[in-house]
């Protein structure tokens, strides 16, 4: 995308591209960093396997029996895993979250997990050692100022087991893979009594926007490489202004000095 020159062409362009809703979670808060929770699956044989996933909690200490703590914006809800294969998954939460070790992920499953075989239906029964949630090793850091994607990688075939009896007992195999989506670039412009547009651009692109909430912006999930920074205030009767060499290094956050807008 082009830079745009005019104001109304512009926000007309990051609404419909690149536009980062300018809320609370983008501004830059001390220790903090941002996950994604998603779920995929490898193929089963069945006709379709539903987890009912009501919460999500992450835990920094090395004590799996404490410090559990529920991430926001959770999408609790009944998920089909044999349509989330071949690359496909489902967004489960994303939250600000602070920044450490994450030692484990848990997932609290509720009452209504069954699968279907040959057109019928059989609960899912749960071991009573995992009824308190699904528990997932990461023992990986969190760094402030990074998006961090976290896949959760449901192997079915494993994770099903059918009794003696005929019961079906899920015994979840999942294998857990977190990364970094990018770098960061955060900063602060003044006068913050009114928003201005960041723009960061290679070349002609513009590759990430947002604009500043009380004077903070936060450009997450950047490739690593230079950028410019392109700074247009709301305000006509203050001047754009823009920062040159910005580099950005993955699963790090680079922080910019201070922007002084001028009349």
């Amino acid at each position: 995308m082009k830079l745009l020159k005019t104001p109304f062409l512009l926000l007309l362009s990051f609404s419909l591209v690149f536009f980062t809703s300018c809320d609370k979670s983008d501004s830059p808060s001390n220790g903090r960093a941002r996950l994604q929770v998603f779920l995929t699956d490898d193929p089963g044989d069945y006709d379709a396997v539903f987890v009912d996933i009501r919460d999500v909690r992450i835990n920094y200490s090395s004590d799996t029996s404490s410090g559990w703590q529920s991430l926001s914006n959770v999408h609790p809800g009944s998920y089909d895993l044999l349509r989330l294969v071949n690359d496909q998954d489902t967004l489960l939460a994303d939250a600000e979250i602070n920044t450490g070790r994450i030692q484990q992920i848990r997932l609290v499953l509720g009452p209504d997990n069954y699968v279907i075989v040959n057109g019928v239906r059989h609960n899912l029964e749960t071991p009573s050692a995992q009824q308190s949630g699904l528990k997932i090793n990461i023992h990986q850091d969190a760094n402030e100022g990074v998006m961090y994607k976290l896949l959760l990688d449901f192997d079915v075939a494993k994770s099903i087991h059918r009794t003696g009896n005929g019961k079906y007992m899920l015994k979840p195999t999942i294998r857990a893979i977190l990364e970094a989506i990018g770098g960061s670039i955060k900063g602060y412009v003044l006068p913050n009594s009114f928003p201005t547009a960041v723009l960061a651009i290679q070349g002609s692109d513009t590759v990430a926007s947002t604009y500043t909430s009380n004077g903070s912006y936060w450009l997450r999930g950047l490739n690593a490489g230079s950028y410019n920074l392109h700074f247009l205030p709301t305000d006509s009767t203050y001047q754009d202004q823009t920062r040159t060499g910005i580099t950005v290094t993955a699963n790090q956050l680079a922080t910019v000095d201070t922007v002084r807008l001028v009349r």
